[in-house]
């Protein structure tokens, strides 16, 4: 008798774990403490080693980084945040955590990422206005950089600190520096579905002092010393002063043990998922249907974003989607434009066509699945189920 059962779904995303981030939790499991400690502070140290910054700071995830960031920085009520309105919702929610108000700069067609040239329109039409632009925030989407020179030039002529958003982009570098250490601060994410893992946390790297004392004092109440101190210094344990309204994004030393074994895994993790996308490219270059990514040794390739050419298929970007899930295949879609979404929408009177490069890539785009944990035969449904809707044209 043949076998009929459907073959097995291809997830959008899976982590790629195994025994030693299994054993590296245990340990802290049988240490007897669980919360931010050593291991957070060992896990801390190494990513500041391998990113080569003065101070990396683990917190509970990537919208905690961005959020401290912009406070230390210097972000506050009636200011103006300058960012891309092709991003998930972090980016621009955490502005809103400070009174400030997100302003967004339209994106490069070609790399999805924010247009220099739109910023620096942006910025002068800003400082003609009277408003302060109290940060930048580029987004480097899917892990390809952002041109980081020209809005450091900008971020110079006109005074305004660059926090990055590395959550895609950990560990690609540009001009022989890691992505995200080219600002005033850089966050990435260890969500469960990033380049590496935590199951949910983030990190700040940052060369100011002043940034990374900051946000050791906020992420954890604004008290003045760190839980790891006030319960393992014997001298005056129980003593400790709150300086600051601070909150509470504190990692744990369980996450930060998956973090620490994930991280030296990072750069066997990066080769495969540039190993899938060279196939990708190379077996869907002659669809004429799809518009592909360009190829990129400096790209962290964690999403790998195709367009759909509707008028060479009788089939919508959405209906393509639906085939390929009926085929076992995880997709997404990254990103709906914020601009579009209720709250940005009413609160600033937004309307699609303010953004028109955001709305137009983000009705054309299907996520295709890559993580490092995609087998061959994985990557080989993808390729097949993809191709397979060339069979649908007008």
């Amino acid at each position: 008798m043949s076998d009929t059962s459907p073959l097995p779904f291809v997830p959008f995303s899976r982590p790629s774990l195994d025994h030693e981030e299994e054993e590296a939790v245990l340990a802290v499991l049988r240490s007897g403490w669980l919360t931010t400690g050593e291991v957070t502070a060992m896990f801390e140290k190494e990513f500041a080693h391998v990113v080569g910054t003065r101070h990396a700071l683990a917190l509970s995830s990537a919208t905690a980084g961005l959020h401290l960031s912009l406070e230390a920085v210097g972000v506050g009520a009636g200011s103006v945040v300058l960012t891309t309105p092709y991003t998930f919702a972090a980016t621009a929610e955490v502005v809103r955590y400070l009174g400030a108000d997100p302003v967004f700069v339209d994106i490069d067609r070609a790399t999805l990422n924010i247009d220099p040239a739109r910023l620096e329109e942006s910025l002068e039409t800003l400082a003609a206005a009277g408003r302060r632009v109290s940060a930048i925030i580029p987004v480097h989407i899917a892990g390809l950089p952002c041109d980081m020179e020209t809005i450091r030039h900008l971020s110079v002529k006109h005074g305004v600190p660059v926090v990055e958003d590395a959550a895609h982009a950990f560990p690609v570098r540009q001009a022989d520096r890691y992505v995200g250490t080219f600002g005033d601060a850089g966050v990435y994410s260890f969500y469960a579905n990033k380049t590496i893992t935590t199951g949910e946390g983030g990190m700040v790297a940052t060369d100011r002092d002043e940034v990374a004392a900051r946000i050791r004092i906020m992420r954890l109440h604004g008290i003045d010393r760190d839980v790891w101190n006030r319960y393992t210094v014997p001298e005056a344990s129980w003593k400790y002063d709150v300086v600051a309204a601070g909150y509470k994004y504190n990692l744990t030393d369980i996450a930060a043990a998956i973090g620490r074994v994930q991280l030296k895994k990072a750069e066997a993790f990066l080769t495969r998922r540039k190993a899938i996308a060279r196939r990708y490219i190379a077996a869907f270059s002659a669809l004429d249907f799809l518009s592909l990514p360009a190829w990129s040794e400096n790209h962290a390739w964690h999403l790998f974003i195709v367009r759909i050419r509707e008028k060479r298929l009788s089939l919508t970007r959405d209906q393509c989607i639906e085939e390929l899930q009926k085929k076992g295949i995880g997709v997404s879609v990254h990103f709906i434009p914020l601009h579009t979404m209720t709250y940005y929408r009413e609160r600033y009177g937004l309307k699609p066509d303010d953004f028109p490069a955001a709305v137009e890539c983000y009705r054309a785009c299907i996520s295709l699945p890559l993580s490092a944990s995609l087998s061959d035969d994985d990557v080989d449904r993808v390729i097949g189920a993809v191709t397979e809707l060339g069979g649908s044209r007008h």
